[in-house]
């Protein structure tokens, strides 16, 4: 598969952070349990996820095994832009979690021509029962379509999504307004915390600072919002 410069940059920039992963533990077990998932009846998730991992010569990734699952799951390919369309998929399926909303944020600057793909993939995550818990071992012998349809059209009949209120709206364009506004001052101030001048390094310091702290605020915001929406759509 041919990819473009940018989409070369995010692959081997997963590739260089599985890599790092796999250098702090011992790979033994979880080349195992593929083994092991490989051997599971043909159609199961299970064995779904093991085919497609020695299919591009893969095993999980520690401590990332339930992310490998979604893969498949939801029918993302392992490539640039199927990453960053599952982290779509996920926050709009409420998963606001800091590794979620940076990968997807790389992914977003890098490749401006698929956002309303990006978009959609939000949209089809709010449509789904929550996948954050998933794990292998909740549905490695489950049939894949069996448990394709159960995750869409079991929550469309017997929870469908309510429309979100203006409130959270409105709460939802500050959060990233304030992270917006914290990005930006880290990034002018960052040059200036090397500086052996130390009123640099001060009059830097308290601004970047102030910057972290727009963007935690924003992103507790934002788990907040997804704990709301989660209640609202009960």
């Amino acid at each position: 598969m041919k990819y473009s410069l940018l989409e070369q940059v995010i692959r081997h920039a997963f590739f260089l952070s599985v890599w790092c992963l796999e250098q702090c533990h011992d790979m033994a077990p979880y080349q195992q349990k593929v083994a092991a998932l490989s051997q599971l009846p043909q159609g199961s998730v299970g064995q779904a996820l093991a085919e497609c991992l020695l299919a591009r010569e893969l095993t999980l990734v520690p401590g990332f095994e339930s992310h490998d699952l979604k893969h498949v799951v939801l029918a993302y390919e392992l490539e640039p832009v199927g990453e960053i369309r599952l982290q779509a998929f996920m926050l709009g399926n409420g998963n606001w979690t800091l590794p979620s909303l940076l990968i997807f944020l790389f992914g977003f600057v890098l490749l401006p021509q698929h956002w309303a793909v990006f978009r959609q993939d939000f949209q089809a995550g709010r449509q789904c029962l929550p996948l954050a818990t998933l794990t292998i071992e909740d549905c490695q012998h489950q049939l894949l379509h069996e448990l394709r349809s159960q995750l869409f059209n079991r929550y469309q009949e017997i929870k469908p999504l309510r429309q979100t209120t203006v409130h959270l709206r409105l709460s939802l364009l500050g959060s990233y307004g304030l992270m917006a506004v914290g990005i930006a001052a880290m990034l002018f101030c960052y040059p200036f915390l090397w500086s052996a001048n130390l009123a640099d390094l001060v009059g830097a310091g308290f601004p970047f600072v102030a910057g972290a702290i727009l963007v935690v605020g924003g992103l507790l915001n934002l788990t907040l919002q997804a704990h709301l929406r989660a209640k609202e759509a009960n």
